[in-house]
Order: C-alpha cells, then structure tokens, then sequence
C-alpha cells in the first residue's frame, strides 16, 4: 500500500473540517475544466468611486492586469487577473507572503461584477461574462469615466456604507453549522482561533474575529460582516488550493498528518523513513519517521540528522532523552527534524527546502509541526539495517552525509565534560563535536606534547571521568579506548596491549611506550590498566623521525605530562588508589564510558 488513506479534507492546525466539505474540494481539485476556468484575486473594495479610482492607478503602477468593476453592494471592487483556475492558488500565495497585496485579497470567478470602471474606458477582459458588465441601472458616464470627489458642505450619504453590526449579526445567524464551522477552521488556520472546530461562536471566537480583523485593518468588533466572512473563507481556500492540503492517514508507521501535497508526492518506504519528494520542481521534500527504540536510539537518530549535507550547522540543535530538534539554514540549504521518543516509539519528521522559497515553506512546515500526530502502536520496522549504516548509505531523504575531516579519539578529564585529545585532531577545523552531538571549543593546545584540551559548548555530564594511575609498572597489560574506525561503529573499540616501558625509545621523558596494534582514529583515546587507572593518552603514530618501527610500537602521552595542559586550565586530574584488577565487563564499562569521539569539521 503506497498510501494508507489520504483524505482530501481541511485539517489546519488542530482543526476537523466535515466530509462534506472534503469532497466539495476534491471535487474543485479534480474538476477536469479547472485550467480553462478563469479566477480573479480581489485585493480592495471600496465604497466611493473616486477614491476606487485612486486605488486602481496605484494597484497599476505595480501591476500589469488590474481592473475595476461595480459590486452587488454598491461598492468598487479592484481586481487582478484573469488567472487559469489552476494557477491562481500559487499566484495569491506568492503575492501574499511578497506583502505585494493585502492579506485578506481573495479569489473570485468574477459572477458577482458589474459595470466596469478601470481602466477608463478599457474593453471588457476575456473570462468576463457579457451580462456582467452592464450594472443594474446603466450609468455610462459614472462608469467610463474617473470623476473627482464632489465637494459640499455636507457631503451627500454614500448609497452603501456596508453593514452595520445588527446587519452582521442578522447574516451570521443565518449560517448553517458547517458554515460556522468553516469561519473556525479558517480563523484557526490563519492562528487566530485556538478552540475546537464546534460551529458554536463564544468568546473564544469572538476574541479570534476581533484579532483577525484588527490584524486587517478593520474595525474590531467581533462580528464578521458579510464581505469579512467571504474574504477570510476565500483567503484559506486559496491557500489551501496552492499548498494542496491534505491529511495523510499513514497506517504503516502509525502517523497522521497533514502535507503540502501539491508540493510533495510520495516516494518511498525505506524503515524507518517515509519518504515525500519534490513535486514539480518545488525544491521541498518531507521524511516523516517511524521507528521503535529507546533513549539510545533517539540519540542516534539525532547524530544521523545532525551530519545530513541538507541541515547547515549553527542553527537550533536541542536535544534530551525524548526529544530533539535541529534547524539550519545556509546558502542554498534549509533545513529542519523533530521526533519524540514516547511509548518505546519515535515518530518525527525532516522536511528540507531552499531560502528562496522560505517564506512559502513557512506555511508549510508550520502546520506539518501543527498537525503530526503519532497513532496508535505503529511502528514501521526498522529491519536488521542499523540506523547509522542506512545513513551512510545515503537512505535519509536521498540526501548524502556529510562527513567530517577526521575522527579521533578522546577521554573525559573532568564531571563537568572537558575531553583530552591530541592537538592534530583538531587542527584547521571550523567546528569541532564531540560524538557527533555535542558542539566543543579549544581551551588548551600543545603541539610539543601533542596534547589538546576541549571545553564542550554547553556543560555535559560525562558517564565516567577518568582516574589516573598513582605509579606505573611496565611490563603489565594495558588497553587502548577509542575509535579505531573513525565513527564507522557505534561505540569505542578496546585494542589489548602491553606497557612496555616509562620512556621513549631515545630515554625522553613524559612518554609512554607501548605494544598494541592501533589505528589512526585511536589516538587520543586513553591508555586504560587492569584496575581502570589511565595511564596515559596515545599520540598519533608516525612520530619517529628516519626510524621505520614495527607497526605495534606505540607512544602515549604520561599522567605527568597531562597534568601540565589540565593544571593550567584548573583541572585537578583524578587519582584512583584502588589498584585491583577489574572484572572484564566492568573495566570495558568504565573505559567506553570515558572515551568520545572527537570530530572535525570544515564547514561551521
């Protein structure tokens, strides 16, 4: 099943439009003469002649396509247009977010106009029916030509002044319930109304009307009149019509939401992700997620997103056990993910478009946020492909990783997250993370030692600190924590070894030496003995001049030579007294939950 259900009905925000109401839009959708159909975009109506007249030149210095007509009320619509019926949607929608005309500029078929009056003396436009032009009661004169405003004392009443607030009342409660209905869902789409969709107008509503009016340069009252109502309902619909809309009821993951599907279309299922590409070039592509797991899931999740070519560095990254999200915009990128972690479930969604098109994804995303919801026990199943391996694979959204520089490795020096690394780890880098998640700054570097100090951005609580060794014995075993595959696994490698030696091959103190078979991504992982005392920190190989030594011999930076770079930064490096041997399974514990992979990235 490509898709479980989609129902074509109004869901904004929170918000339940009927059946009813849905099929009349799928039918306006799908009505196979919508291209040929001719819509207008109202943008003013005004209730003197002269001042509609004043107002169509202005709308003409901007626009190629304006015209003037006589209204049913009395008043002077001003109009552009005419538009195919299936292009009039994205033609408001841009008009509007550009502020190129007011907000609350509808789409019209045009039955309602009569006798033209802009521009003076113009032919009647194509899509205007013949018997619309001519007003009730022929007035050439008033409607060919632009008159001045009379001037007198007491200025004549104008024939219509619109309704007065009994005469809204009276129209309003003649609204059926899926009228009132309709204004709600409207109110509520627009975020002015954020109570059920029940058709029953209290204060709540009434507070939303009075906020949509003020915010369109009415009086605000409370009470929508006639013209108001028809504005605001005709204003949704259009967006509506542009965005195309529509809930998805996605059974297999256990997701119900609301998407752009004019933009969108679906693609794919590849667990966890369902994937919504671009539709006719709109540069906009939706992921929603759907998985099972834990807190320790959610976090790869969160490190996969993270390191996506499509989400720019430096905007929002939050992140805790049950939720996370992250933002980022850059030249030519734009992108944005949540998921929660509730029930042993993740559910979330990516949605990734371009900056031109920011102020129109706007919409889009907010009310993707506003109507996700997870349902029910669902979960698609993620299959025995680990998250982190699909990523790099290139699964998420089509989209390719971005990879770092380099990966090292690197130990906790202190409760508050401060990690030891070797300075070439973090050479020439913009930005520097520590597993893949957390944003970290040099505090201290020494290329003599080779050793570098770094201070995560926000305080961490690390899983264990390490604790130095009081003396050192050669000739006992030793293990090396660390990534040797540069973050191609999920957690630190522990490398066995032997110490072999408190100096240099050449005597030169505050060195290590070691036989252990390492690898690049090792160095700056800590040097671990039996009891869980840390020895020391392996410095990158290769540093032995013209000499060509056997790939397992191995430097580490000594306890001694740490307490240099850490002392000076006002750490006090930890002593452990307990000198007995761990058990396996504890020593492997404390060693992975000390080491971090330090990363280096060229893009800030």
């Amino acid at each position: 099943m490509i898709l479980s259900r989609m129902i074509s009905r109004f869901q904004p925000v929170r918000a339940i439009v009927t059946v009813t109401a849905a099929m009349a839009l799928v039918a306006h959708f799908a009505a196979p003469s919508l291209a040929q159909e001719r819509r207008w975009i109202q943008v003013e109506a005004l209730p003197g002649l002269g001042r509609a007249n004043e107002r169509a030149a202005d709308f003409s210095a901007e626009f190629g396509n304006v015209w003037g007509f006589g209204l049913p009320s009395g008043w002077y619509g001003i109009v552009l247009g005419p538009y195919a019926g299936d292009e009039v949607g994205s033609v408001i929608s841009a008009l509007k977010s550009g502020a190129r005309i007011p907000a609350d500029s509808y789409v019209t078929d045009g039955a309602e106009f009569r006798a033209q009056f802009w521009p003076p003396g113009g032919a009647v436009p194509a899509g205007v029916e013949a018997g619309a032009t001519a007003a009730p009661e022929p007035e050439p004169e008033a409607v060919t030509e632009i008159l001045p405003e009379p001037v007198a004392e007491s200025p004549p009443e104008p024939a219509f002044t619109g309704e007065t607030p009994a005469e809204a009342r009276a129209s309003e409660a003649a609204l059926d319930a899926e009228q009132r209905k309709e204004l709600q869902v409207a109110l509520q789409w627009f975020g002015f109304y954020q109570g059920g969709i029940d058709g029953a107008f209290g204060p709540g509503t009434r507070n939303s009307m009075a906020a949509w009016q003020a915010a369109n340069g009415h009086e605000a009252s409370g009470v929508l009149t006639t013209a108001q109502r028809d504005a605001l309902v005709s204003a949704h619909q259009a967006e509506v019509l542009a965005y195309g809309f529509s809930v998805v009821e996605e059974q297999e993951s256990g997701i119900d939401v609301t998407l752009p599907l004019a933009l969108v279309e679906f693609d794919r299922y590849e667990p966890p992700f369902v994937h919504f590409r671009e539709k006719n070039g709109s540069g906009l592509s939706i992921v929603l997620i759907s998985q099972p797991g834990d807190a320790g899931s959610l976090g790869g999740l969160y490190e996969v997103i993270n390191s996506l070519t499509a989400m720019p560095a430096g905007g929002v990254r939050d992140r805790s056990d049950t939720e996370i999200r992250l933002t980022g915009q850059a030249e030519g990128l734009d992108g944005r993910a949540w998921a929660r972690l509730s029930g042993g479930l993740i559910k979330g969604w990516m949605a990734f478009g371009k900056p031109e098109n920011a102020a129109r994804d706007a919409r889009a995303f907010e009310v993707l946020e506003a109507s996700f919801r997870a349902v029910g026990d669902t979960a698609l199943d993620p299959g025995l492909v680990p998250l982190e391996e699909a990523a790099r694979r290139g699964l998420v959204a089509g989209l390719e990783v971005r990879q770092p520089i380099r990966n090292r490795s690197g130990f906790y020096v202190s409760k508050a997250g401060a990690v030891l690394t070797t300075s070439d780890a973090v050479q020439n880098c913009s930005r520097i993370t520590l597993d893949r998640a957390v944003e970290a700054k040099v505090a201290e570097t020494d290329a003599a030692s080779g050793l570098a100090l770094l201070q995560p951005v926000t305080a961490l609580a690390p899983p264990a600190v390490a604790e130095f060794a009081r003396e050192t014995r050669p000739g006992s075993g030793i293990v090396v924590a660390g990534y040797p595959y540069e973050g191609r696994l999920p957690a630190p490698v522990l490398t066995h070894g032997a110490f072999e030696e408190g100096t240099g091959l050449d005597g030169v103190e505050g060195r290590l030496r070691l036989t252990v078979a390492v690898q690049p991504g090792d160095a700056g992982g800590a040097v671990i003995n039996g009891s869980g005392a840390v020895l020391g920190m392996l410095l990158p190989q290769g540093n032995s001049g013209a000499q060509d030594l056997p790939a397992d011999v191995v430097f580490a930076a000594d306890a001694a030579r740490i307490a240099a770079i850490l002392t000076p930064a006002g750490i006090t490096p930890l002593e452990r007294a307990d000198t007995a041997a761990l058990p396996p399974e504890t020593l492997a514990r404390e060693a992975r939950g000390m080491t971090v992979l330090v990363s280096c990235w060229d893009q800030p």
